[in-house]
């Protein structure tokens, strides 16, 4: 996917910094629509589908964490979370809500524009047409691997963005383990140890949509000192 055909959806109750956003998001190709707090992202989103979500964390009334972790129960919409710098627990409790990226405030235009395209790039493409699937078994759960999609019976299970490329990354080579940083290159980040922490956050997430049991994975296991591996039946 590209910026050219991609609409966002802006939640920031300050006025200036949304028309900011939403003026330099404009002129770099993107629909861009604007919400005032999570009450009005709500009815926007009633009516309206978007690619990605860039959303403030502090805002009166509900905040951006809270809002995420609603929407993560039917929505599977990317979400890039905005933070004030230093608030550590905050972008941790933001990934385990369901976020998908976080960018510290104040930020560089340029910054946040890389990691929405780095986001939406991770997206996983709608096949054209219908092709014999590769599927893995993990207990009762099925990946398909052309498809990105996971199921259990009969019933989708709801990927982030995040979760969808961690499992892309990991079926392209079962049975192997992967390195927390090979992880974060792959998924277009930064290096360093906090990403490779955010990193550790998804897996926990990921791991309690796949795992019987998440505190004892048998599925997506850890290899000390080699990273992570998923072994499927």
């Amino acid at each position: 996917m590209s910026g050219m055909d991609a609409h966002l959806l802006i939640v920031d109750d300050d006025e200036r910094i949304r028309d900011l956003l939403r003026k330099f998001l404009m002129r770099h190709g993107f629909l861009v629509t604007a919400a005032r707090d999570a009450q009005h992202a709500r009815r926007v989103l009633a009516g309206l589908e978007f690619d990605l979500i860039v959303m403030d964390v502090m805002m009166p009334g509900e905040d951006g964490v809270s809002l995420t972790r609603a929407l993560r129960e039917t929505l599977d919409t990317p979400i890039l979370l905005l933070t004030a710098r230093g608030e550590t627990e905050h972008r941790i409790a933001g990934l385990e809500a369901g976020a998908d990226d976080y960018l510290a405030k104040p930020f560089e235009p340029k910054e946040l524009l890389l990691r929405i395209n780095a986001i939406l790039r991770r997206m996983p493409d709608i096949p054209a047409a219908q092709t014999v699937p590769k599927i893995l078994h993990l207990g009762p759960i099925r990946y398909d691997i052309e498809r990105g999609e996971m199921w259990q019976g009969e019933a989708l299970v709801r990927l982030t963005a995040t979760e969808s490329q961690l499992m892309r990354i990991f079926s392209a080579c079962p049975g192997e383990p992967v390195s927390r940083a090979k992880l974060v290159e792959d998924l277009g980040r930064d290096r360093g140890q906090a990403q490779e922490r955010a990193v550790d956050v998804q897996i926990t997430r990921l791991r309690r949509k796949i795992e019987p049991d998440p505190k004892q994975p048998r599925y997506l296991q850890t290899v000390r000192g080699a990273g992570y591996m998923l072994a499927p039946d």
